[in-house]
């Protein structure tokens, strides 16, 4: 679109029209041999389109292609063509007039309908594909502008997705628009600079999620409600990490974080690690569960360094404290008053499964990915 939109202002023209095609879709009649493919259910009666159907992904692209195909076999003026919508030009109304009455028999003669109702023009200022035109130069229609202009501060996702939404399409045509904004994107996302107050906590949120792992680096002092960023990470899995088991994954984001985060606040700083389960408890066992994809290398690897590190119930002395927590997913980040009380791991281990009590084996999880059941027992 922005192409034909980049062409359309090279011509410099002083007139237009545009012929929009009535109901083009259902113009175009299917092939018998392909209705089959466009069945549905309805009401518990089978029925199928015979005519191109609107959400049908590959319509607009047909359509666009069958409308061209008719164009150029005719040899039309020179026009510029977007699926069903089509704009002519030229130097004077009458030039205009006649190459869009020709256009307008083509399509007639190809089987397409046109209403009156649907032509525009000849005329000096027209709107093509939601733009405004005149003298060969584009410009966002004034009820577009006032939208805009009249829209409040998005507040949440639903707000934003709709500011975004309303503004996305029109950035294309503020002149430097991607210079301007720049500035105001680096301040926006600028981090904070990191504090080093004795009450200062700083908690890193680790997550693993269907294609990647994320974690941001966050500070927080008593009575603050929101807490200040150091730093936001993501990356997609490679190579065999995208097989390993839901608790390796989640003891992978864990390890990256640690390292990020120590690169920002170093290494002799108390750091909250706000993690979905309880891997510490696992580090220190160093034992490598039966059920794992990945080596014993990469296991040790992150023992390593996350017990290196780590330093459990001692709240004043430096090293990683676990808190087991949902992710903040669009949340602003914020202790709970049970976590500002107690930063230590809520989670308890549960006894082999061997010596749980009847009724509780029907209710046992592994979280190791071992479980299996069969019947209404676990095994």
């Amino acid at each position: 679109m922005l192409e034909l939109q980049y062409e359309l202002e090279s011509k410099a023209a002083r007139w237009y029209a545009t012929i929009d095609i009535a109901n083009a879709f259902f113009s175009i009649p299917l092939a018998a041999e392909c209705r089959p493919q466009f069945a549905f259910m309805w009401r518990g009666v089978q029925y199928t389109w015979n005519r191109l159907p609107q959400g049908w992904k590959h319509s607009p692209t047909s359509c666009h292609g069958l409308i061209q195909t008719a164009l150029e076999k005719s040899r039309a003026p020179e026009h510029l063509q977007y699926i069903d919508d089509i704009i002519v030009w030229g130097n004077t109304a009458a030039e205009v007039f006649e190459k869009g009455e020709k256009i307008i028999q083509i399509l007639l003669k190809a089987g397409f309908a046109i209403k009156k109702s649907k032509v525009k023009g000849p005329a000096r200022v027209i709107q093509f594909l939601g733009i405004k035109w005149e003298d060969g130069q584009r410009q966002i229609p004034t009820d577009v502008i006032n939208k805009i202009t009249i829209m409040s501060p998005p507040t949440n996702k639903k707000e934003t997705h709709a500011f975004l939404g309303a503004i996305s399409f029109w950035r294309m045509h503020i002149p430097e628009y991607s210079q301007i904004i720049k500035q105001e994107i680096a301040h926006a996302v600028a981090l904070d600079p990191v504090r080093t107050r004795p009450d200062m906590k700083n908690v890193l949120y680790s997550t693993a999620g269907s294609h990647g792992l994320s974690w941001s680096l966050w500070q927080k002092v008593p009575g603050e409600t929101q807490g200040w960023p150091l730093g936001f990470w993501s990356r997609s899995y490679r190579g065999s990490e995208a097989n390993y088991t839901p608790t390796e994954k989640e003891i992978l984001a864990a390890y990256e974080g640690v390292q990020a985060a120590s690169e920002v606040i170093g290494t002799e700083t108390q750091l909250l690690l706000a993690l979905r389960l309880p891997v510490l408890g696992w580090m220190f066992k160093a034992e490598v569960p039966s059920t794992h994809h990945a080596t014993n290398a990469t296991w040790s690897k992150w023992i390593a360094l996350v017990t290196q590190r780590a330093c459990i119930g001692k709240l004043n002395h430096p090293g990683i404290l676990e808190i087991i927590t949902n992710w903040p997913e669009g949340e602003n980040f914020s202790l709970t008053d049970e976590q500002e009380q107690e930063q230590v791991t809520r989670a308890e281990e549960a006894p082999p499964y061997n010596q749980l009590p009847a009724e509780e084996t029907r209710y046992a999880l592994f979280t190791d990915g071992s479980c299996c059941i069969v019947g209404m027992n676990g095994k």
